[in-house]
């Protein structure tokens, strides 16, 4: 299931009640003690997590001692059905749970009385029926809908032992429901299975708090090694219970003949001792796995920033391991400061890796900041910005023109003067293509640059942008730098290529800009079918044949050859434009007609570089 919004009522500095919503990455920006980790915290108690912790203390100071605190989330992609027992199976749907949008909306509810909460409620905030004999099914007995539905004059064939058959057979004797937006109590009678099984879908949570050690004694780095330890153990475990039988068998003999001399002193005491093992080993507890460098440094030794970096590849590894143990669809990163002891250019990719993991099938991102250099990375849809609010403590709101520009200003993000061009594209794959091309051709002839490292160099997707993106627009209109477009020319509608016209008029200007459409289809048309063959080698068995020509679609033709449209948990538009771009060489595109023609386009771009 996939939260598309968090609901705060009453929660620490979130006074009243507070809708945000979140999409696959969301990051939530403000000054210090704006409440950016507070929502990362109320997660954390929703989901059940380790370190969600709770209590009166985390009651809003300004509702006073007494009042409710409700934390809760809207669901997207829940179960189209659930089965509750192995006769009874039901859905959201039939059960009237969804809330007004069609959506799955739980709230765990808190009663707090002089400063000290209850035992949490949860609740579904749904769209229910109000009239008579209809509402509050959920919380019958089967006994009480027995009686229910003979007053109605439920059909026969309708199953009297289960409790679901007989909520729907009541229902449809009603013309109008008279349905309202009502809470139901999910963790009683039969609403009680219903979140059971609903919980089993819910995503796992993981958190990774910004205060906290980098060691290699941290549980989220210990974990995962323990487990690879188990994982080692069980496969040579019948090589160890030899060694074990091996060593009682030596251990007895020993004790044996030492009581056997023992009788030469004392014949009633030996015959009172037999040699016996009290316990099993346990081989899990003898090994212990730490991480060293080349030179046997271990990381507690290393710099802060790389112990960090290590720790968080950790965490998202036992993430991953609880999802498939647990068999969630989905999970949730949540993330404090990700910027923490990180150089610049490490902060660069960390942000890559997390819009990587968030382009992801199944993976959400959320992520907390007030650093310039990472806010300025990340895609101003996906910023969400907190501040004080006279009424309700706290405001979360999300980005418009107006508020860009008071984020840009409070956190200091300013534009990069160094730039001489644009490099604008159609979309963040077509950029990761390019990138990916860019390194093959400066490794063939070191005078091309990697043009994506160097600050002469602004990129704008033209499909999105991030908040720096945004800042340097605005300065960059104002100073009229030259841009190089380069479209995919797709196919012919109505004798024009979509970008065709946008294309004459950037070539039209005469301000030293210049725009290309491609000459196949897509940019992942240049790819060559052996780059793309071995890029899904080892994810799967499926065969990658097909003919591949300048204006077939190669997503739909290799998404046909896998039977799928997306593979491990990672779209094929995100493998063919990454995995299989990274294996191409200069020989590759020259037996794809492409060497010359993507040269071209770099060739502008560094021609106005250097100017």
């Amino acid at each position: 299931m996939f939260v598309s919004e968090i609901i705060l009522e009453n929660f620490r500095g979130y006074r009243n009640r507070h809708r945000i919503s979140v999409d696959q990455l969301t990051a939530f920006i403000g000054k210090n003690d704006a409440g950016k980790s507070s929502i990362l915290d109320a997660l954390a108690i929703f989901f059940d997590h380790p370190l969600g912790k709770i209590d009166g203390s985390d009651f809003c100071v300004h509702t006073g001692s007494t009042g409710t605190l409700r934390i809760g989330c809207v669901f997207r992609d829940f179960p189209d059905s659930i089965t509750i027992d192995a006769s009874s199976v039901t859905s959201l749907f039939d059960e009237h749970l969804l809330n007004t949008q069609g959506y799955l909306e739980v709230h765990k509810v808190f009663e707090c009385a002089d400063g000290v909460l209850k035992k949490a409620k949860v609740f579904a905030i749904s769209s229910h029926p109000t009239v008579d004999d209809a509402n509050e099914l959920l919380s019958k007995k089967i006994a009480d809908l027995k009686r229910i539905a003979e007053k109605r004059h439920v059909p026969e064939t309708v199953d009297r032992r289960s409790s679901a058959a007989l909520r729907k057979g009541i229902w449809n004797t009603f013309e109008d429901l008279q349905k309202a937006d009502a809470e139901i109590q999910l963790d009683k009678e039969d609403a009680k299975t219903i979140w059971e099984q609903l919980s089993k879908y819910l995503p796992e949570f993981a958190l990774f708090r910004a205060d906290r050690p980098s060691t290699d004694e941290d549980a989220e780095v210990q974990d995962p090694l323990k487990v690879a330890i188990k994982q080692a153990i069980a496969e040579v475990q019948a090589e160890l219970d030899a060694v074990k039988e091996k060593v009682k068998s030596r251990a007895i003999d020993v004790a044996a003949r030492t009581i056997a001399k023992l009788t030469d002193f004392d014949d009633n005491l030996a015959s009172e001792l037999n040699p016996n093992f009290k316990v099993d080993p346990k081989w899990d507890t003898l090994f212990k796995l730490c991480l060293t460098a080349d030179h046997e440094i271990p990381i507690n030794k290393r710099g802060s920033g790389v112990r960090r970096l290590i720790l968080f590849s950790f965490f998202r590894a036992e993430a991953e391991r609880l999802r498939e143990e647990r068999q969630k669809g989905n999970i949730i990163y949540a993330i404090e400061e990700p910027e923490t002891a990180q150089h610049p250019e490490n902060q660069r990719k960390v942000i890559n890796a997390l819009q990587g993991i968030a382009g992801t099938d199944g993976c959400q991102v959320l992520l907390t900041t007030h650093v310039p250099g990472l806010a300025g990375m990340l895609p101003t849809a996906s910023i969400r910005y907190i501040c004080a609010h006279d009424q309700n403590g706290r405001q979360v709101l999300e980005t418009d023109e107006a508020l860009l520009r008071t984020i840009a200003t409070e956190l200091g993000v300013i534009p990069d003067n160094r730039a001489k061009v644009l490099l604008c594209v159609e979309g963040p794959h077509d950029l990761q293509f390019l990138r990916c091309i860019n390194r093959i051709l400066n490794q063939n002839d070191s005078t091309i640059p990697i043009i994506f490292n160097d600050p002469r160099v602004a990129f704008v997707v033209l499909g999105g942008s991030t908040l720096q993106e945004w800042v340097n627009k605005h300065y960059l209109r104002n100073v009229g730098l030259p841009e190089v477009h380069v479209y995919d020319r797709d196919l012919l509608v109505d004798g024009k290529y979509k970008y065709q016209d946008a294309r004459d008029s950037v070539n039209n200007r005469g301000d030293n800009s210049v725009a290309f459409l491609t000459v196949k289809r897509e940019l992942e048309n240049y790819l060559h079918l052996d780059a793309i063959a071995e890029a899904f080698h080892g994810a799967t068995t499926a065969a990658i044949t097909f003919v591949l020509d300048d204006d077939c679609d190669v997503e739909n033709e290799v998404g046909a050859a896998l039977g799928q449209r997306k593979l491990n948990r990672r779209s094929i538009k995100h493998w063919l434009n990454d995995d299989a771009a990274g294996r191409m060489s200069v020989a590759r595109l020259n037996e794809r007609g492409a060497f010359a023609e993507i040269v071209s386009w770099f060739d502008e771009v560094i021609q106005r570089m250097q100017q």
